[in-house]
């Protein structure tokens, strides 16, 4: 018996529009694309904007802007992207216009952070005041570590880091900026200068002159501010966007509360600012700002109600997606148009944010293992020459979300043929030719090449860790990381624990007992390794085994040699064999 009602059901009819049947158009530098995505590409091509009468933006640098207020003290720096490099090509722009040395760098959250040395060598007398939200440092530390090879996936594939310059399969743009690091900006040097002052809740103060009020107002980073400098009317934000804000992001993120959003969002449209300076994105300037921001705000609440709705009404995950669209209204501005993710991947986040994997679908509480219900449904369908011929007429028929399903059986398993991994790829390239939203492209065209082995990510299937990332930590910040890379069978029968002791006195350990790896302070270790913090980092990094090390000199071993032999061996990482 149905779960609902008649009414219901007619509402799940449509298909979600995130993949469409617009005719794909061609790109400056050859790329196949929905036209509409293409459009989008101009507005975040590189331009230094002059907001006003007292502040410039520059789009385009990176995936994020730098946002420049000329104060009677001096210029307030907003954000200073993804390097050194970048926020020098940023001040290459503002020097075009002004001379005045930087007074302050306000940080508006830690994804835009690593330019900061360049600000301080560019105005060295300056005494540049930093200001930022009290968890920035600690946000830094959090992203990487247990989950680094998992996140570095999804960042490549959804970013289209690996796709081509030029070419029907090349990077279009990331939806917020042209790209996620602008390639000429290589070697990426890091330049993180921590703020000296944090801001925890709302604080009206004043920064070279000016009259700033950061209020905290948490986005798609829960050290998010908001500034507004009420002299000028202009508001500088993390949370309006030049496109749908991503409730989730395909490659992998926490869950983001959309009702967090809106405190925020009214707050900027209680200030009535003339200009309104986005972290991505151009700005925006007189009536428009009113309405953009209103319609941005509306919009969340709306995938936020509308999925709830559902889901009180008894719809499973798959109803839900089907059923809650955005209204033709959101069409009319880009702020509200599916640019970056998509509203079907919206609301399944509220979902899992609220009430995790189970949608009350009896089928997913117990399902079978992918690649054994693959094999049964191949079977069901008649076999694997039934299935293609329906692939295949799928394919014909533009049909991209039924043949990636049934592309999806036939690549499953050990009986994956060439063949179908072509065919797979073809329905992949169609949903990226079709959709506008460029995570969904980028994703889409980098699975895409993987299929044909054209790009391979092997190497973010397990833990890289770069000795600079090592160095940059307390030596024993990783040593906890490594409980995620215990093999369990392995570890089977190994009651042990090992200290490690580093060269500046500094010291953590492990212990091994019924297969899993518990982080201790190893005082009570029977076993125990001795080395530098740089020994350490060039082991981790994959420079150097714990072997090697040994015969170097430049490690040392206290204990039973077997069972340190033993305890390392149970990890997955082939620097720390002794074999």
């Amino acid at each position: 018996m149905h779960r609902f009602s008649e009414q219901d059901a007619a509402m799940t009819d449509p298909i979600p529009a995130s993949i469409n049947e617009t005719k794909p158009a061609t790109g400056p530098a050859g790329q196949r694309a929905h036209p509409d995505a293409i459009a989008h590409g101009e507005r975040l091509t590189r331009q230094m904007y002059s907001v006003g009468e007292h502040a410039w933006c520059l789009v385009g640098n990176g995936l994020s802007n730098q946002t420049f207020i000329d104060a009677p003290a001096g210029i307030i720096a907003i954000d200073t992207g993804e390097s050194i490099e970048e926020m020098q090509s940023a001040l290459d722009e503002l020097r075009q216009v002004t001379d005045k040395p930087i007074a302050a760098v306000i940080y508006s959250h830690f994804h835009y952070v690593n330019g900061t040395e360049a600000v301080l060598a560019d105005s060295p007398g300056a005494a540049t005041a930093i200001y930022g939200h009290k968890d920035i440092d600690a946000n830094l530390r959090r992203f990487g570590g247990e989950i680094a090879p998992r996140s570095a996936r999804g960042l490549v594939r959804q970013f289209g880091v690996q796709l081509p310059a030029e070419g029907v399969d090349a990077l279009l743009h990331c939806g917020l900026g042209l790209f996620y690091r602008n390639p000429d900006h290589a070697p990426f040097t890091p330049g993180y200068v921590p703020a000296q002052h944090l801001i925890d809740k709302r604080e009206e103060l004043d920064i070279a002159g000016t009259r700033v009020v950061l209020t905290h107002a948490p986005s798609d980073a829960t050290d998010s501010l908001t500034l507004w400098f009420p002299e000028l009317r202009v508001c500088v934000n993390n949370l309006v966007w030049p496109s749908l804000f991503n409730i989730y992001a395909i490659r992998g993120e926490e869950y983001r509360d959309p009702r967090m959003l809106l405190t925020g969002i009214d707050e900027i449209y209680d200030y009535a600012p003339e200009h309104l300076i986005c972290t991505h994105g151009p700005p925006v300037s007189g009536e428009e700002v009113a309405s953009a921001v209103l319609d941005f705000r509306d919009a969340i609440q709306f995938i936020w109600d509308q999925t709830v709705r559902g889901v009180n009404r008894g719809l499973s995950l798959s109803e839900l997606t089907a059923a809650v669209q955005l209204p033709a209204r959101f069409e009319r501005s880009y702020f509200t148009r599916q640019f970056y993710g998509v509203v079907e991947h919206h609301v399944r986040q509220i979902h899992a944010g609220l009430f995790g994997w189970l949608d009350e679908d009896d089928s997913h509480l117990f399902p079978l293992p992918d690649t054994v219900r693959y094999a049964r449904m191949i079977d069901g369908f008649g076999g694997a020459d039934a299935v293609r011929a329906q692939r295949d007429d799928a394919l014909r028929d533009a049909d991209w979300r039924w043949a990636v399903e049934l592309g999806t059986w036939l690549c499953s398993g050990d009986a994956v043929t060439p063949s179908d991994e072509r065919q797979l790829a073809l329905a992949m390239r169609g949903i990226a030719h079709h959709t506008t939203s460029a995570n969904v492209r980028n994703w889409c065209l980098t699975r895409a090449r993987e299929l044909e082995g054209q790009i391979d990510l092997t190497r973010l299937k397990s833990h890289r860790f770069r000795p600079a990332e090592v160095l940059a930590q307390s030596p024993t910040h990783f040593i906890p990381v490594l409980r995620v890379l215990l093999d369990p069978d392995k570890a089977a029968g190994i009651e042990d624990e090992m200290a490690w002791r580093f060269a500046s006195g500094e010291q953590a350990g492990l212990r091994i007992r019924g297969q899993v790896a518990v982080p201790t302070d190893g005082t009570h270790a029977k076993l125990s390794l001795t080395l530098s913090h740089e020994t350490w980092a060039a082991i981790l990094g994959g420079k150097q085994s714990l072997k090697d090390a040994e015969a170097e000199g430049v490690v040392s071993f206290a204990g039973n040699p077997e069972r340190i032999h033993r305890f390392f061996s149970a990890f997955d990482h082939t620097g720390l064999s002794r074999g």
